[in-house]
């Protein structure tokens, strides 16, 4: 599959590292836990929408675009790389952030994500929870081209066919890095949400008829409404590859078992998952994504459906600056380290 074929413009550390976490493996068991750090993409502290940026800034400056226009949470890692994006290629970046938490935490609200959003030079506006977003973009975007401007929105995540074509380039990456050590992976775990890093993923692995199974830990959605946006997202991707139908419905796995309260609401297992990966292997994950995708993960070996002996890939999406609004959440860490 000839991905040059697509505009790309490069501004990612590729190829990520692909690495075996043996204390972790060995506190769960023995099942053997490695780690592709698409928290090393570089950008802006690095994360997988960078992939997908690659692909939709490309298409962006094709059309000539002086401003980009996105949406996400208040502390979205997607809305940080954008802006970081836009700044590094000479554009503006407006974003639109949703309050989804409902939190009204100074340090969740102007920390973190936030913090960096405004230091990349983007403006930022923010909306009430459950805002049409799309609608949203769309309004904001035609009161700027009747101001003279060229927009290019993207949607949440970078999660549509040009964005996922990021993904789909991270499953030849990882194929092509475990058949040059031998390495037979059993299974890949990976946080999804807006869809587009699982369904790049299980399009490319299918494309590569890799044999691979992938399972998305769920961050938001329901089991059947994520499942389903992320088939609709790979088939229309196959489409776009020139391989309609490479993915079959039973293709996409996705557990919605460890969104806990909701949306950027980390559970207990979540800031287990986050202490583990912090103090077994000095590797930050994040409360909103990969912080729930490992606690799947963990769940998983602890309940023998990832066995001693299997090779199960966890894949990274980065988002570690978001650590930097939940402190409140490890306040018992702090104090901890400060009477210890």
């Amino acid at each position: 599959m000839h991905l040059a074929r697509f505009p790309r413009v490069f501004l990612a550390h590729l190829p990520t590292p692909l690495e075996r976490l043996d204390r972790l493996s060995h506190e769960l068991g023995g099942v053997e836990i490695w780690i592709k750090r698409d928290d090393c993409t570089g950008l802006s502290s690095g994360g997988n929408k960078t992939r997908k940026l690659e692909f939709l800034m490309a298409e962006a400056r094709k059309i000539g675009a002086d401003l980009v226009i996105t949406q996400g949470a208040t502390q979205s890692n997607h809305a940080r790389q954008t802006a970081a994006a836009a700044a590094k290629l000479g554009m503006a970046c407006h974003l639109l952030l949703e309050d989804r938490t409902g939190s009204n935490d100074a340090n969740y609200n102007n920390n973190g994500n936030v913090l960096l959003d405004h230091l990349h030079g983007a403006s930022v506006e923010k909306r009430a929870g459950g805002t049409d977003m799309a609608l949203a973009m769309e309004e904001v975007a035609e009161a700027r081209r009747k101001e003279g401007k060229t927009v290019y929105v993207i949607p949440g995540g970078g999660s549509n066919p040009t964005g996922a074509l990021g993904y789909v380039n991270c499953a030849f990456e990882l194929v092509s890095q475990a058949n040059d050590r031998a390495l037979v992976i059993d299974h890949i775990v990976t946080a999804t949400g807006s869809a587009g890093t699982q369904a790049g993923l299980v399009c490319g692995l299918k494309a590569l008829n890799a044999g691979i199974p992938l399972t998305g830990i769920g961050v938001r959605a329901p089991k059947q409404k994520q499942e389903e946006a992320v088939f609709n997202l790979a088939a229309k991707t196959a489409e776009k590859l020139g391989c309609p139908g490479v993915v079959a419905r039973a293709d996409v796995v996705a557990d919605s078992d460890y969104v806990g309260a909701g949306y950027g609401i980390p559970g207990e297992d979540t800031i287990e998952a986050i202490r583990m990966f912090a103090e077994l292997e000095g590797i930050l994950l994040d409360p909103v994504y990969s912080g729930k995708g490992a606690a799947g993960l963990i769940d998983y070996c602890r309940k023998g459906r990832f066995t001693r002996g299997e090779r199960v890939v966890f894949l990274h999406t980065g988002g570690s600056a978001g650590l930097f609004g939940y402190d409140s959440a490890f306040a018992d860490d702090a104090r901890r380290v400060t009477t210890a």
